[in-house]
């Protein structure tokens, strides 16, 4: 019983030590003239859906839950939304070359055609960033759409 104790207050004292090791969290309140919004000129409703469901991930600001100050979920939400913006950056698309943004557009119109995106743990939660079929349609429209105009 002793041993449990001694373990049980190691566990609570480290648990109690990371949550002071802090982490860079994903914020600006800058929106560059390169964000995917800007270059292309989004309808306003399309802009809702991808700021909603995209950008927390592939963007330079993610808007945090509150449970982003605990750890080690800070850590994990760090990690994943470091991928996401070394996969995709909205912020960034203006600095894309032609050929990556045709890339990108195909791997956005593939992602959302399989629901691979927004990633289902992150619709468990955030519920509003699911995509109904319309959404996916206005979405998909527009990556076509892009995609032509690139090819002209």
């Amino acid at each position: 019983m002793k041993v449990l104790k001694i373990i049980v207050l190691v566990v609570l004292l480290g648990f109690v030590g990371i949550q002071f090791v802090p982490t860079d969290p994903n914020l600006s309140d800058v929106v560059p003239d390169t964000d995917f919004m800007s270059v292309n000129q989004v309808a306003k409703d399309i802009e809702h859906d991808l700021r909603v469901s995209c950008y927390d991930c592939h963007s330079n600001n993610t808007q945090y839950p509150w449970y982003n100050k605990v750890q080690p979920i800070a850590w994990f939400l760090e990690e994943h939304i470091k991928e996401g913006k070394e996969e995709l950056n909205f912020n960034e698309w203006g600095d894309y070359s032609d050929r990556r943004k045709r890339s990108k557009l195909k791997s956005i119109a593939s992602q959302i055609e399989d629901d691979k995106m927004p990633l289902s743990s992150y619709t468990l939660i955030h519920k509003d960033a699911k995509l109904s079929v319309e959404e996916k349609e206005r979405i998909l429209t527009l990556v076509n759409d892009l995609m032509e105009e690139l090819d002209n």
